[in-house]
């Protein structure tokens, strides 16, 4: 990923393959809208396409504005699933005994999501929303809003090859979180910075990250 302009971001994004690092992720800035089911379905397909349409013309209205602007960043998502046995559903991730793809996807909760660098706030995405519905005012746009989050401590690891390789990624991932004594919290999160309508599968990069905690001594 090209620079940000700011080391301590570009710290977030800059991961080395087969190698947990653990970083600090301070409150940022998201354009974010939330939805169900399969990643491949229509809606998360909608949702990235109104996500990249206001971000990109957020970026355009500064650099009119301005003269200059920051970069879209790269497409980003939590997803979780709901229900009683949602706990040992992730659990069962984690240990590489099920996958996101082999599981029930229509009970997958997804928050798919764009981080907008200053100066961009919430009052430029305000308006972007607003122009991208007066050129066509599809649903997505509606739900789109712009959120600031902070993640906090948690560990990510790159994971390079097709979405459906991920699992041993995963579980790497988790035996390290392990082996801290810390425990995952939160959602997991991904970071997509391939384009698999571009990129050969097994050329994809994808930042796997998950919020951690300390295990509580007894």
């Amino acid at each position: 990923m090209k620079s940000t302009g700011d080391p301590l971001l570009d710290a977030l994004y800059s991961v080395r393959k087969g190698k947990v690092d653990l970083v600090d992720v301070p409150e940022l800035g998201f354009l974010v809208i939330d939805g169900a089911g399969d990643p491949a379905g229509e809606a998360f397909h909608d949702a990235t396409q109104a996500l990249y349409s206001v971000s990109y013309g957020a970026h355009f209205a500064m650099k009119k504005a301005t003269g200059e602007a920051p970069r879209v960043m790269a497409l980003e998502a939590l997803w979780w699933v709901e229900g009683a046995d949602a706990q040992a559903t992730m659990e069962r991730i984690a240990a590489g005994e099920t996958s996101m793809g082999e599981s029930d996807r229509d009970q997958w909760r997804w928050r798919a999501m764009i981080m907008q660098l200053a100066p961009i706030d919430a009052a430029v995405i305000e308006q972007a929303i607003t122009e991208a519905k007066a050129k066509k005012d599809i649903a997505p746009l509606s739900a789109l809003r712009y959120e600031p989050w902070a993640e906090g401590l948690s560990a990510q690891i790159m994971h390079i090859g097709p979405y459906s390789t991920e699992p041993a990624t995963i579980v790497a991932l988790h035996k390290t979180i392990a082996e801290l004594g810390s425990t995952p919290r939160g959602r997991h999160h991904e970071i997509y910075l391939g384009d698999p309508r571009t990129s050969a599968p097994d050329k994809l990069r994808t930042i796997l990250r998950q919020p951690i905690q300390p295990i509580p001594r007894s």
